[in-house]
């Protein structure tokens, strides 16, 4: 019904409240809105109020009317309750007409593709399928709490973003969308650390199709993980916060070599362990100062959890790794050697040709 801004403007202006109604009644019997507040037994600014329709005519006030100016109760409850959800829808239309602009800062043929959100058509369509997603009223709330708080939690630590921030929030929205899903008691700290233990065999197996087993043990220990594919201009590898008083682990599935799931698993799993529950961890952002510190001390657990600095030490004193030694180090470590290799790949202590041997 309303199109445009012009659209709204007008039918706010043309739009009658039921003070209008009272008002015209009024004068046609020659009675002043003083006169009828001392009829009434209300205060002269409460009347006022109702005709500029500022003020609800209540059930109450409605009866009143009947008894002062002989027009019934049921009337003007009807028309309070018509101007009422007209002024809403009004209201409705001015907001998505603000989320049609708003929802192109969002991917939002990715997400729909990806099945997060279901619109036709335009983009007035998919901002209202946008704010469904997020579970707020308009634009205004969205900026108010995602980029106010959620966002701003997990970019407080960066000097700068190379990560579009809308897509960052709607991947970090879908992880919590998952993770609505799964049933999980209170978290234990010492469930969780023996958790690992077991997931370590999991890393051993070199399966590549044991996420419903990780998924599993981590649940019994009080932990959400997921498995959130990214958006463009948002490569993330996985990310931690406090939800709900439980631990949300959440992965990319765009990961599929093992060394680098399980490294970033491990790391995800250290900040749960080891930092503050009110933080939130996006790994693949550009940390600085404090954030770069804890980010550094994840990795270090990580490569702890998988065997590799003191197989990354020892490559260290030699130098670097060349190809007739690549597999008898690997095994030295873990039956994993894309994980060892992966690891010294990204220190850069593996040699080029290296790297093929495994």
């Amino acid at each position: 019904m309303y199109k445009t801004k012009e659209d709204i403007a007008i039918a706010r202006e043309v739009i009658s409240c039921p003070g209008d109604t009272l008002a015209e009644h009024i004068e046609y019997t020659g009675m002043t809105q003083a006169e009828l507040a001392e009829r009434m037994g209300r205060p002269k600014k409460t009347i006022n109020e109702i005709i500029q329709g500022k003020a609800q005519i209540t059930p109450e006030t409605a009866l009143q009317l009947e008894r002062v100016i002989g027009i019934p109760a049921d009337f003007w409850v009807e028309r309070e309750k018509r101007y009422r959800l007209r002024l809403a829808e009004i209201d409705d239309a001015e907001t998505l007409l603000q989320a049609k602009e708003w929802a192109k800062r969002f991917p939002c043929n990715a997400m729909k593709g990806k099945g997060w959100i279901a619109f036709e058509g335009s983009s007035a369509n998919a901002g209202k399928a946008l704010l469904s997603f997020f579970n707020v009223a308009s634009p205004e709330v969205y900026d108010k709490f995602y980029h106010g708080q959620v966002y701003a939690t997990a970019t407080g630590k960066c000097e700068k973003s190379s990560k579009d921030p809308y897509a960052v929030a709607a991947w970090l929205r879908q992880g919590e969308r998952q993770a609505e899903l799964l049933k999980v008691p209170d978290f234990e700290r010492s469930a969780f650390e023996k958790t690992l233990r077991e997931i370590k065999k999991l890393v051993i197996s070199g399966s590549d199709d044991c996420f419903p087993e990780l998924e599993e043990l981590c649940l019994k220990a009080g932990v959400k993980v997921v498995q959130t594919p990214c958006l463009p201009k948002a490569a993330l590898q996985g990310a931690t916060r406090w939800v709900k008083g439980n631990p949300l682990l959440q992965l990319s599935i765009r990961l599929r070599g093992n060394d680098i799931f399980w490294f970033t698993f491990f790391h995800e799993a250290a900040h749960i362990l080891k930092h503050h529950k009110k933080e939130i961890f996006v790994e693949g952002m550009d940390y600085s100062g404090d954030g770069k510190e804890k980010e550094d001390e994840a990795d270090m657990f990580a490569e702890e959890w998988l065997k590799g600095s003191k197989y990354k030490n020892e490559i260290i004193v030699r130098g670097s790794i060349e190809k007739q030694d690549s597999k008898r180090f690997a095994k030295k470590i873990v039956p994993q050697p894309a994980i060892v290799a992966g690891r010294l790949a990204n220190h850069g202590l593996l040699q080029e040709d290296a790297g093929k041997t495994f």
